[in-house]
């Protein structure tokens, strides 16, 4: 259990305070918006492939005032949140054919919660998901357009989720066994450095046989590669969407303070393996990645089979994926790791030129 001076500690950190009025007229539209264009999704990166095409389909339509922002800002994370959120679908349907039971999904720290809803939406019924966010204005963007009566919101920050609350909200009830996945997103480098007394805090919440999905942001050992990273995606991504005097803006007023929050990739397997036995880099944009942790073999190596290649250009991504980063000598996972093959819409597919 957390001790009440980490939790006091996290009341205090900037996602509560300095980074608060930001998050806030940027979720209710007052500022923050891309200026120069709307993000969109390249479903080339996909392979045009139809189970991403049907989840985007849903996404786009559930988007709030925060979401495009946020595309905004991460080079091809919209094309990430497809492919990975298509994956979590398929994921959460066969648990369902196989116990009959709604398979719980908790989005932690994820805005407007649009993954949630659409996860929720989509599973109609099979699928019951929670998100949280300290920011009002998320909740009313989430309100204004839920989707599903079986998706939750929680305004507040994701430590103010306790047994307590699970066990008496009546919107908690149905997340009071834990969740069959969880996927923190880009949450805890706003709050502190200390990755192990975090994941202390969720991981409990995770079932048994569950995964774990983290979006982080990684500080590297050289400082200069980190900053080349932020360059290409200020400079080149960025600057298709947001005038140079917002990029700048939003680094003065959050990403500087942020970085002193973020930890490495040795870091971050030293505190997923106090936890964990499994865990794989799935995906990689500049100094960003996502982690899928489990202790099942069998659920982790489900999930990863689930998802199409990463749909990113080359030129952004600085791993050769999937990365096995905690394994086990008795049932290593790596000679087993695939992507699966997109399910190509051949109507949208460019036609190839036969020579």
């Amino acid at each position: 259990m957390v001790d009440r001076a980490t939790i006091e500690h996290w009341r205090k950190a900037p996602r509560l305070t300095s980074f608060a009025a930001f998050f806030e007229r940027t979720a209710s539209g007052a500022a923050g918006a891309p200026d120069l264009a709307e993000p969109k999704l390249d479903l080339s990166l996909l392979d045009f492939d139809l189970e991403a095409a049907v989840f985007s389909d849903t996404h786009r339509r559930l988007w709030g005032r925060f979401d495009s922002h946020y595309f905004a800002s991460i080079p091809y994370r919209l094309e990430e949140e497809n492919r990975l959120g298509a994956a979590i679908l398929s994921f959460a349907l066969r648990a369902w054919a196989r116990s009959g039971a709604a398979t719980t999904i908790y989005t932690l720290g994820t805005g407007t919660g649009c993954l949630a809803r659409t996860l929720a939406t989509l599973g109609n019924g099979r699928i019951e998901a929670l998100c949280c966010s300290p920011t009002a204005a998320n909740r009313v963007s989430f309100d204004a357009n839920r989707g599903s009566e079986h998706a939750q919101f929680f305004h507040g920050p994701f430590f103010e989720l306790t047994d307590e609350r699970y066990a008496t909200v009546p919107d908690l009830l149905p997340f009071r066994n834990g969740f069959d996945l969880l996927l923190e997103d880009t949450t805890f480098q706003m709050y502190d450095r200390d990755r192990i007394k975090q994941l202390e805090f969720v991981v409990p919440r995770i079932r048994p046989g569950g995964v774990l999905v983290q979006v982080q942001k990684l500080a590297h050992e050289d400082r200069e590669i980190y900053e080349e990273r932020e360059r290409q995606k200020d400079d080149i991504f960025k600057a298709r969407f947001f005038s140079t005097g917002d990029i700048s803006k939003k680094k003065e007023e959050v990403l500087d303070t942020m970085t002193g929050l973020q930890v490495d990739l040795v870091s971050t397997v030293t505190a997923l393996r106090t936890f964990f036995r499994y865990s794989v880099l799935t995906w990689n944009s500049g100094n960003f990645y996502t982690i899928v942790s489990s202790n099942s073999r069998t659920a982790i190596l489900e999930l990863i089979s689930l998802m199409v290649k990463p749909a990113i250009p080359p030129r952004y991504c600085y791993q050769r994926l999937p990365v096995v980063i905690i394994d086990t000598d008795a049932e290593p996972l790596a000679p087993d790791l695939i992507w699966r093959s997109a399910k190509t819409m051949v109507s949208l597919a460019p036609r190839r030129v036969v020579s």
